[in-house]
């Protein structure tokens, strides 16, 4: 039998970076996350079935330096004064736990972090409820939306991260990140 590439935990974290070169900023982004000692490999929008979420701090604990890490990343960034910048990513996870759920990546320009995030999670529930054919009005605010999701029993969880900044006054790169970290081991 092949052995897949399933994760067993996946972790959120975010950072933002300012310098004055543009792959120094996302570098320091990294750092802020946590996570600039992987080689991160960027994968799509699957929850994997029985995945445990983990605190932040846990999951930065299972990474040892040069691992191939895998992840869902949103990244954006700037170099224009005080342009409001943000990168979110949501999930939203299915009532049965044995079936996959849905990881959606949003970087926008000038939405604050709440509005960017609430889009991000927003996105994912949808794609999830499209997926499990739940009936829903897409012109209903995502407030709405979100009670008509979690009331069908099939939605069980719907979040998100983000990370927003506005860039540098002077002009330096300002680059933010938002990941889902995802881990093989148990």
């Amino acid at each position: 039998m092949i052995d897949y590439l399933i994760p067993k935990k996946m972790f959120f974290t975010k950072g933002v970076g300012v310098s004055k070169d543009k792959l120094a900023s996302f570098e320091l982004a990294l750092r802020q996350a946590g996570i600039e000692k992987c080689n991160l490999v960027y994968v799509s929008s699957i929850f994997p079935p029985n995945c445990k979420i983990i605190n932040k701090k846990k999951g930065l604990s299972l990474i040892k330096p040069g691992q191939i890490t895998f992840c869902v990343m949103a990244r954006n960034e700037t170099n224009e004064a005080n342009r409001l910048v943000s990168a979110a990513i949501g999930l939203a996870v299915p009532s049965d736990r044995k079936n996959y759920g849905y990881i959606s990546e949003h970087h926008t320009f000038g939405e604050t972090a709440k509005k960017s995030g609430e889009y991000a999670e927003d996105l994912a529930a949808t794609m999830l409820a499209t997926t499990l054919g739940i009936p829903f009005d897409p012109d209903l605010a995502w407030d709405a939306r979100k009670q008509v999701y979690k009331a069908s029993k099939y939605i069980f969880k719907s979040t998100q991260i983000c990370q927003s900044s506005e860039g540098h006054k002077d002009g330096l790169w300002t680059t933010v990140v938002a990941a889902a970290v995802m881990l093989l081991e148990e």
